[in-house]
């Protein structure tokens, strides 16, 4: 592997915008994309926020491949599910781009205080990023649920090894972190533009 796991979303990202600024519908989503590998070196600490991350994606994306050209703009699909009074539905892509947004909060968060608290254990530092950003949203079980897999968090430093591949992972950690979260604080503004950034679990 060239680089860091993160090498890829860190190149994805230069196009997730148009020449105007507006966010893109399928670069977005395949910055996203290209940060599963990095969950899969957590194992099975993090298949909940893989297989939530995944579906979101995935209805995402279904809905850009009906016509990609009136959904090449990410807030497009939320405009017209608002207009339709469809947004707040569970399955709607207000709601997928919602707790996708919320999922990558969740990563930044991770990726930060692994930078910022090296003698931290992963298991510490997952509890610690759960609890600054999705644990408000979930409800008993969910957040249940969570609190048992961040036991089965992997060795620290075998997961920033695994990761680093041959590439400077603090570094790219901090790039990834300081350039996403930029575009995740956009959605969520966009989304509280609308009034939809508070919708919560069941």
């Amino acid at each position: 592997m060239e680089g860091t796991v993160f090498a890829p979303s860190l190149e994805g990202m230069k196009h997730v915008k148009s020449e105007n600024g507006e966010m893109l519908t399928k670069p977005f989503l395949d910055v996203c994309k290209l940060i599963l590998p990095v969950l899969d070196k957590f194992g099975t600490a993090m298949a909940l926020v893989k297989s939530d991350i995944g579906g979101n994606i995935t209805r995402l994306e279904t809905k850009y491949v009906s016509n990609p050209g009136k959904y090449e703009l990410l807030y497009s699909m939320v405009q017209e599910e608002i207009q339709a009074k469809t947004a707040k539905g569970s399955s709607s892509c207000t709601n997928g781009l919602l707790w996708l947004t919320r999922a990558m909060d969740f990563l930044v968060e991770l990726f930060r205080d692994l930078l910022q608290h090296p003698d931290w254990t992963m298991a510490q530092a997952c509890t610690d990023s759960y609890g600054k950003t999705l644990k408000k949203f979930h409800g008993w079980i969910a957040s249940s649920a969570f609190t048992v897999a961040m036991k089965l968090a992997p060795d620290r430093k075998k997961f920033m090894d695994v990761i680093a591949g041959n590439g400077d992972i603090k570094e790219d950690m901090e790039a990834f972190c300081g350039t996403f979260h930029p575009l995740l604080e956009e959605n969520h503004r966009f989304l509280a533009s609308v009034d939809l950034d508070d919708l919560r679990a069941s």
